[in-house]
């Protein structure tokens, strides 16, 4: 009577270690197919957001639109200049600034994810001494580009307009 109840209870049990075997596969295939297709989406926006730095930054003129410094408004300071992110690669490059035929030369570099913009005007008029800063995006919905300082909550605003 004893050998029945085994005989009985091992199909039952087959199917239970079959069953949990298939679904361990379905879902370590899932997992893959996900981490692949989280990596694919991730290649995808890295795409994204080069084109459209390289498209509507890169080359492009800009001016200040506003510059304010511990809640005072030093927009007027960089009034008539326009200033260029000249591309060398999609992360740094050459950067000018010109005046009434005046160019001042600097440089900009931009982290991978393009979350950060650092400025550096070395040789320039005293109030450059406000955009050679890293700067984080706050807003990139040209035409206006929102920046605030990077890695501090310093009062400080930058919008540089795309014309």
């Amino acid at each position: 009577m004893q050998l029945k109840n085994i005989t009985r209870s091992i199909p039952g049990k087959l199917k239970t270690i079959y069953g949990a075997a298939l679904i361990f596969i379905a879902v370590a295939s899932l997992q893959s197919g996900l981490a692949g297709c989280k990596e694919k989406i991730a290649e995808i926006q890295q795409a994204q957001a080069e084109n459209y730095f390289e498209s509507q930054i890169l080359g492009n003129n800009f001016r200040v639109k506003l510059a304010t410094d511990n809640g005072t408004d030093i927009t007027s300071q960089f009034s008539g200049f326009t200033y260029v992110l000249v591309k060398g690669t999609l992360l740094d490059g050459p950067m000018t600034a010109t005046k009434s035929g005046v160019t001042y030369n600097g440089t900009w570099t931009a982290n991978a994810d393009y979350s950060k913009l650092t400025i550096s005007f070395p040789t320039a008029p005293p109030e450059f001494v406000f955009l050679n800063r890293e700067w984080k995006f706050t807003k990139k919905a040209l035409p206006v580009m929102e920046l605030a300082p990077w890695g501090t909550l310093e009062p400080k605003v930058l919008h540089m307009e795309k014309f």
